[in-house]
């Protein structure tokens, strides 16, 4: 169980009885990094909200091709499973643990009367949407006027931001985030190694420009 301080340092702003009900009502559920947390066609019976690690979100075609759209971090919630849960309705992604994660799930009714009960509930949902909204417009941005080196270094500075400057990931997880090729995504980090932006290592990177 969440203890309500634990709650305040993640969500502040919240009313006082809502991080009781919270702590209340919410359940925690640990899950080991590489696990699924959402799957394209699964009904939402609850929201995540993120206590520890982070959770990837990302979208795949027929073909099983990855694109990666953003990452949700300790203090988020998951914009897609409020926005399912409301109209209820399936997940349209995948999200996946990056790391081992602890979220706390919120049922269905809940997540419906605290949004008519709490205006600072209002607010925080109103304010992930949002939040997401801008993410979505970055990754546009990136794929619609930017080419694959411009996007290769928007895609690890985001990762470094979130995960710090050493990054296990492989050039084909990469390439699967970027949907491009993994020759592509390992010529363009070669040129950012020389160019002395990163060091490579086996299945990670260190990003070392200041």
């Amino acid at each position: 169980m969440a203890d309500v301080h634990t709650l305040q340092q993640l969500f502040p702003g919240l009313e006082a009885p809502l991080y009781e009900e919270m702590q209340q009502h919410g359940q925690i559920r640990e899950v080991k990094a590489g696990s699924t947390l959402l799957s394209i066609g699964q009904p939402i019976r609850a929201t995540m909200l993120v206590l520890e690690g982070i959770i990837k979100l990302y979208q795949e075609d027929d073909e099983g091709n990855e694109f990666f759209i953003y990452n949700i971090n300790p203090g988020q919630a998951c914009a897609v499973s409020m926005v399912c849960t409301y109209q209820h309705e399936t997940s349209q992604v995948l999200a996946r643990a990056l790391t081992d994660v602890v979220l706390l799930t919120i049922p269905l009714p809940y997540m419906e009367q605290w949004l008519v009960q709490y205006k600072s509930w209002h607010a925080f949902v109103i304010r992930t949407y949002r939040t997401r909204y801008d993410e979505l417009l970055r990754t546009i941005n990136e794929i619609a006027f930017k080419n694959m080196d411009e996007r290769l270094e928007f895609y690890m500075l985001r990762q470094v931001k979130q995960l710090g400057p050493h990054i296990r990931l492989t050039q084909q997880e990469i390439a699967n985030d970027l949907n491009s090729s993994r020759e592509v995504i390992s010529r363009l980090m070669k040129k950012m190694e020389r160019n002395g932006w990163i060091v490579i290592h086996r299945n990670s990177f260190e990003w070392i420009r200041e």
